[in-house]
């Protein structure tokens, strides 16, 4: 599963908003990626997060595999929306 967001936060993905998504999804069976332009980072590290330096305006995929697939879709989608930090795209 995948669901792609453009960050509308206007300091990007930085430690707040990191840890935010992280703590989402940490418990969570699943493998879940965050794709960056050609570079990948693993959802469950807050520093694999902060070090893709992800500005406002970019766009982001979240990808998911395993048991709880689905579930961190949604939690990752209520978490960006909730907390403004980006809107889905198409």
């Amino acid at each position: 599963m995948q669901k792609s967001f453009k960050i509308t936060a206007p300091e990007g993905l930085h430690a707040r908003p990191a840890t935010q998504l992280v703590s989402a999804v940490n418990s969570l069976d699943a493998d879940i990626q965050l794709i960056h332009g050609s570079k990948s980072a693993n959802l469950k590290s807050i520093m694999g997060v902060m070090a893709q330096a992800v500005p406002h305006g970019a766009v982001v995929t979240i990808t998911a595999e395993g048991a709880e697939a689905e579930k961190a879709i949604e939690k990752v989608t209520e978490v960006f929306v909730s907390q403004s930090l980006g809107e889905e795209t198409e």
